[in-house]
């Protein structure tokens, strides 16, 4: 089962799709018809292991966030403290547990960081008995300050990481093992259709291309054909969600899936509503402009429209459709280059339909925090106005996606597909090219 271990640790990593489907053929071709291997195939035999150089200059992960350990273990050095075997120094948790038994030692409230208000005098230290020089104590407090600030900032980074993640792929990240390993052909596809959906933004000027190709078609069709009984649905769930998978869901198991992508709105809610009054945004254009945050922007909100279009799916899958008459919440748009925008400008003459709803309806947090109200008739007014189906574009409804062909993975350029990774690297080791889209 070595290789439901590599399908597995692919969840949190971007591998190539093609990679995916080898090591499926690898493993499972023997289990599919000629039909079904002639179409896994043709991902396969794109794989990075069957390339004279295997080499691709796309990163193949999630970006690494920096934890706190370079302070924790100053710390640990100067207060003469012994931090656990095995401590997580990406975990705020952690990190808050070690903070409150070392900033004891010094009688410092976690919080109190003025440097002229919040630390002990001379007597103040003698009467608490703690025995070091001005100096030492200083040094000690300062960086038990730093280490404060890393955790706040080090929450914000693991928030941003987990939205492009949700953006991505939904909640694969979030499966466990032994879910994931339940059944074999459930788990193929898990893997595939991640890689896909994990895939690079390509420079465009209409829609990205739905990552549910003719391979995913023929893996999600052995679930639904093969072994109906046993194909673990659940778990397909945390990643694509169509009638027909939800149709194989219990009511319990469709509320617990509503509640979850509730909750992971609610607190995406939050973290735009912040990031929204921080940057100084157009928005009657959503171009970026100098100043704004456009990847973390972009991040939450992929990650908000991800989850919201999972719900909507939900809200219809458990009949609860009526909710949207008293609530309907809107999507929140990306912040576009100049450029692509002036491509847009020159090939249709008009901005994307979808910005002229977004400018005419209440910011979509503000809506599920309360505090205005956005109903379904309210956007399908706005949508009627810029000719745009408030169904088939998503607005009061999930979207519905056909399958696509396979295409190769690119190796691309700010976005623009090139023909060699030789040059992609190159270009990005020379600041052309950042490849995290």
């Amino acid at each position: 089962m070595d290789y439901i271990k590599n399908l597995y640790q692919s969840l949190s990593e971007r591998k190539r799709p093609e990679d995916i489907a080898e090591v499926i053929k690898n493993y499972m071709s023997d289990h599919y018809s000629v039909r079904e291997r002639i179409i896994l195939e043709k991902a396969a035999q794109h794989a990075l292991v069957r390339r004279h150089i295997p080499y691709t200059s796309m990163p193949e992960d999630f970006r690494k966030i920096v934890g706190a350990e370079k302070q924790l273990l100053k710390a640990s050095e100067l207060f003469d403290v012994s931090l656990y075997t095995n401590f997580d120094y990406c975990d705020v948790g952690e990190i808050q547990s070690a903070l409150e038994e070392i900033e004891m030692l010094v009688k410092k409230e976690i919080g109190s960081n003025n440097f002229i208000r919040d630390r002990l005098n001379k007597n103040e230290r003698k009467k608490s008995n703690i025995q070091l020089s001005k100096r030492q104590y200083n040094k000690r407090w300062r960086l038990l300050k730093r280490i404060e600030e890393k955790q706040k900032k080090l929450q914000k980074e693991l928030h941003k990481l987990e939205f492009e993640k949700i953006a991505k792929h939904g909640l694969a990240h979030h499966l466990s093992y032994s879910e994931f390993a339940q059944d074999a052909d459930s788990a193929c596809f898990i893997a595939y259709y991640t890689a896909r959906c994990n895939l690079r933004s390509v420079f465009t000027n209409t829609s990205q291309e739905h990552p549910f190709d003719e391979i995913c078609e023929m893996l999600l069709t052995r679930c639904r054909l093969n072994c109906p009984i046993t194909t673990n649905w659940w778990a397909i769930s945390h990643v694509y969600i169509s009638d027909f998978v939800t149709s194989h869901l219990t009511e319990e198991q469709k509320g617990l899936l509503l509640g979850r992508w509730t909750c992971i709105l609610e607190e995406i809610s939050n973290f735009l509503h912040d990031l929204w009054l921080k940057n100084n945004i157009n928005r009657q254009t959503m171009i970026v402009k100098k100043g704004n945050d456009s990847s973390t922007w972009n991040h939450a909100a992929g990650a908000w429209n991800k989850a919201r279009d999972q719900w909507m799916h939900l809200i219809y899958a458990l009949g609860l459709e009526i909710i949207l008459e008293n609530i309907c919440i809107g999507k929140v748009l990306r912040l576009m280059a100049g450029d692509i925008a002036a491509w847009h400008l020159e090939s249709k003459g008009t901005l994307d339909p979808d910005t002229y709803v977004w400018n005419e309806l209440p910011l979509p947090w503000e809506v599920l925090q309360g505090r205005v109200v956005c109903t379904k008739d309210d956007i399908i007014v706005q949508c009627l106005k810029v000719n745009l189906d408030p169904e088939k574009s998503g607005w009061i409804a999930p979207k519905s996606h056909s399958t696509v062909q396979f295409k190769t993975t690119p190796e691309l350029v700010h976005g623009v597909e090139i023909s060699s990774p030789f040059l992609a690297s190159i270009l990005k080791r020379n600041k052309f090219f950042s490849g995290k889209g």
